[in-house]
C-alpha cells in the first residue's frame, strides 16, 4: 500500500451505517495492515507499561514507606519528558520516523528489561528505580512525536478521525486494564513478573515498527529541522494554537485529581476506595467514548467541536463540585468529562494531522507531548492553591467555571476556529 497519502485532501467518510454511527469505526484496523500492527502494538505496551507503573510505585513505597518518595517517581518522568519533548520533535521531522520509533521502543524494552532483573536480584536500591523512569520518559520523549506523526502517512486523511479514536482506545485500556493486571501480578508473584510481562508486550510494538517502510519526512531533503521552527510554526497558525490553548484551559483549570484525596475525606466519608473510583471515573468515561466514537468521522466543523467538548468537560467538573457529597452523582459526572475529553483528543489530533504538513507533524507532537506532560502538574498546582485558600469544593466549581470562561474567551477572540471544517484544513 502506499504510505503517501496527501495531506490536502479534504475528509470526506465514506457512507455509515447505522452500527457505524455508534460504535468505534474500524476501518483503520481493516485496511492498513502497517496501521493495524503499530495499533496493537501501542496497546500490548500500553498496558505493559501501565503495569510497570504500577510495580515501580509499589517498589518505592515498599522500600521507603514515603508517600513523597513514591511522588517523586512522576517527577522522574515529567523531567525528561518536557527536556526532550521538543528535541524528540524536532528529530522526528529529520530522520526515517520508523528507525526512530524502533530504536525508542527497543530502549524502553531494554528498561523494563533492567527493572526485571533488578526486581529478580532483590537489588532495593531506590535510585536505579528513579533512573530507570527518567530513562523511560527520555526515550518515550524521543521515539513519541514520531510515533505519532507517522499515523498520516499509513492511512488517508478521511480515516484520521477514526484513527484517533482507535489511538484513545487503545491509550485508555492501557489505564484501566494495565493497572488491574499489574496489581494482580504483584500480589502473586511480585514485582518481577508485572516487569517481565511488560518486557515481553513490547515484541509487539518492534515487530509492528520493523514491518513499516521507510518514512522520511516529506521536506526539503537536508533541511534542519529547529525547535524554534516548530514554536513558531505554531505561533502562526492560530487555529493550530486555539487547539493547544483550549486543551491547557481544561487541564490547567478543569482537572482536580490533586484534590481527589481530601475530596474522599471532607465530602465522602474518608473511605480509602472512595479516591480510586474517583480517580478510576474519567478513565472510563474517556474509554466509553472512545468505543462510541463512530459519529465522529461524519463531524467536519472540528474547532466547533473541540470548544463544545472543552466547554462540556468544564461543565462537568464545575457539576461534580456542586454535587460533592453525593458519590454517585460525582462518578456519573466526571466520566462525562472524560468522554468529553476522549472528544476533544480526538478533534484536535486530526487537525493537528490534516491541516499542518508533514515536515511539522514531529516537531507540532513534541510540542504536544510538553503540554500533556507539563499541563496536568500547572492543574495540581493551580487546583491546590486555590484548595488552600478557600477548600477542596470551592477549587473544584471554580476551576470548572474558569475553564469554561476560557473556552467563551476563545470563541470570542477566535470565531474562525468555530468555522474550521476539515473538509478544507487551515492551520
Amino acid at each position: 500500500m502506499s504510505t503517501n497519502h496527501p495531506t490536502n485532501a479534504t475528509l470526506e467518510p465514506p457512507p455509515a451505517t447505522p452500527r457505524r454511527r455508534v460504535l468505534a469505526d474500524l476501518t483503520p484496523l481493516r485496511s492498513s495492515a502497517d496501521y493495524r500492527r503499530v495499533w496493537f502494538g501501542q496497546s500490548v505496551s500500553s498496558i505493559g507499561q501501565q503495569m510497570t507503573a504500577v510495580a515501580v510505585a509499589v517498589q518505592v513505597y515498599a522500600l521507603t514507606g514515603s508517600a513523597f518518595a513514591t511522588g517523586v517517581v512522576g517527577l522522574c518522568s515529567l523531567i525528561p519528558l518536557v527536556g526532550f519533548g521538543l528535541y524528540g520533535g524536532a528529530v522526528a521531522d529529520r530522520v526515517d520516523r520508523r528507525k526512530l520509533g524502533l530504536i525508542g521502543s527497543a530502549g524502553l524494552a531494554a528498561v523494563s528489561a533492567v527493572l526485571s532483573v533488578q526486581a529478580l536480584l532483590g537489588l532495593h536500591q531506590v535510585g536505579v528505580l528513579y533512573a530507570a523512569v527518567a530513562l523511560q520518559g527520555g526515550f518515550f520523549a524521543i521515539s513519541g512525536p514520531a510515533r505519532s506523526a507517522m499515523i498520516p502517512r499509513l492511512l488517508p486523511p478521511e480515516q484520521l478521525p477514526a484513527a484517533n479514536a482507535l489511538n484513545t482506545v487503545s491509550m485508555n485500556l492501557g489505564m484501566t486494564v494495565g493497572p488491574m493486571l499489574g496489581g494482580l501480578l504483584i500480589a502473586s508473584y511480585g514485582a518481577q513478573a508485572a516487569y517481565l510481562t511488560d518486557t515481553v508486550a513490547f515484541a509487539a510494538v518492534l515487530y509492528a515498527m520493523w514491518r513499516l517502510p521507510e518514512l522520511r519526512p516529506t521536506g526539503t531533503p537536508g533541511a534542519r529541522a529547529s525547535v524554534l521552527d516548530g514554536l513558531r510554526f505554531l505561533r502562526e497558525q492560530p487555529n493550530l494554537r486555539t487547539s493547544f490553548l483550549a486543551d491547557l484551559a481544561a487541564m490547567i483549570f478543569g482537572l482536580p485529581r490533586s484534590l481527589f484525596p481530601a475530596l474522599a475525606a471532607s465530602s465522602y466519608g474518608g473511605h480509602a476506595g472512595t479516591v480510586g473510583l474517583l480517580v478510576a471515573a474519567p478513565a472510563v468515561g474517556a474509554l466509553s467514548g472512545a468505543l462510541f466514537s463512530g459519529w465522529i468521522s461524519h463531524i467536519h466543523r472540528h474547532g466547533l467541536a473541540v470548544l463544545a467538548a472543552v466547554a462540556a468537560w468544564g461543565l462537568s467538573i464545575a457539576g461534580f463540585g456542586l454535587t460533592a457529597g453525593h458519590l454517585w452523582v460525582g462518578l456519573l459526572l466526571l466520566a462525562v468529562a472524560g468522554c468529553a475529553d476522549t472528544v476533544s483528543m480526538i478533534f484536535r489530533n486530526t487537525m493537528m494531522q490534516v491541516a499542518a504538513p508533514d515536515e511539522m507533524r514531529g516537531r507540532l507532537q513534541g510540542i504536544f507531548i510538553v503540554v500533556v506532560a507539563g499541563g496536568p502538574r500547572l492543574g495540581d498546582f493551580e487546583s491546590g492553591s486555590v484548595a488552600a485558600l478557600t477548600s477542596p469544593v470551592t477549587s473544584v466549581i471554580t476551576g470548572g467555571l474558569a475553564c469554561l470562561a476560557c473556552v467563551l474567551l476563545l470563541a470570542a477572540r477566535r470565531p474562525a476556529f468555530l468555522r474550521y471544517d476539515a473538509r478544507h484544513p487551515t492551520p
